[in-house]
């Protein structure tokens, strides 16, 4: 996860992982070219660009000043995956990843010190990777929570077999305070925190059988004003589309990092 680790003023308060739990709480993106990808999401998406003091390799993304996601161009020095990733919060970063491991999952990379926090890298047990974080969260976490400049879903081949997973592992629908919420509606696991809704995970029909044809993997979804002038710029900046509708498109950036863009009053 790349923190953004501008000082805080003291009139901001710090949310900590201890306190919101379960929940989504960073996206970040491991790329090659550090300045080919400020060029190709600045076009795009419109973002500002801010140094983090993680090093020259990593960036946070802003949009209209606030802080949307992580950039970290090490994929060719860590021999990593050219991916968007989506970061969960978690009370012990140590505890969630034994219980990933005990129920199948796998672990890439951690727990890591990064102060002022630990991260994982992990994997479920049908192969979707995402991560987990324990600490305190970006800088006026409620903020970008509120504004909900980025949205994931999993597309997987059991939903309910995932949910049931992820609920082990992340400590969804717990006794425990501020726990997320799961709720099964339509064909999908619908998951809220604080009564908004931070993710859904499909698979088809629930109770069909799974589709050994579906690669399973989050997808960042990004709000925006214009879906087709975002599907526009992606071509014209190297980037190509893979799929487009009047409300949502999914793209392809440069590096071959997949993300879709939703009109802002669809979730």
């Amino acid at each position: 996860m790349q923190r953004d680790t501008t000082p805080t003023t003291r009139t901001t308060d710090v949310v900590s992982t201890h306190t919101v739990f379960g929940a989504p709480c960073w996206v970040s993106l491991t790329s090659r070219d550090l300045r080919a990808t400020e060029e190709f999401y600045t076009a795009v998406l419109g973002w500002e660009w801010r140094k983090a003091k993680l090093g020259d390799h990593f960036r946070i993304a802003l949009a209209n000043g606030a802080p949307v996601a992580g950039i970290a161009a090490v994929a060719a020095m860590w021999h990593m995956a050219v991916a968007w990733t989506p970061y969960f919060a978690v009370r012990s970063a140590d505890e969630a990843v034994g219980r990933a491991q005990e129920r199948g999952g796998t672990a890439a990379v951690g727990p890591i010190a990064l102060p002022p926090g630990r991260a994982a890298l992990l994997a479920d047990r049908d192969g979707a990777t995402f991560g987990i974080w324990e600490g305190e969260l970006v800088t006026d976490w409620e903020t970008w929570r509120r504004a909900s400049p980025a949205f994931i879903r999993l597309h997987t081949r059991d939903a309910f077999d995932a949910a049931i997973f992820y609920g082990e592992v992340l400590e969804w629908a717990s006794a425990s305070p501020g726990c997320c919420e799961v709720t099964y509606e339509g064909e999908e696991v619908v998951l809220r925190s604080g009564g908004e809704v931070v993710a859904r995970i499909e698979s088809g029909a629930l109770g069909a059988a799974p589709d050994p044809t579906i690669r399973p993997h989050w997808q960042i979804h990004f709000a925006v004003a214009d879906v087709a002038a975002c599907a526009r710029a992606a071509e014209q900046h190297g980037g190509s589309v893979l799929r487009l509708d009047a409300d949502e498109a999914v793209l392809r950036d440069p590096d071959g990092a997949q993300f879709t863009v939703t009109a802002r009053r669809k979730r």
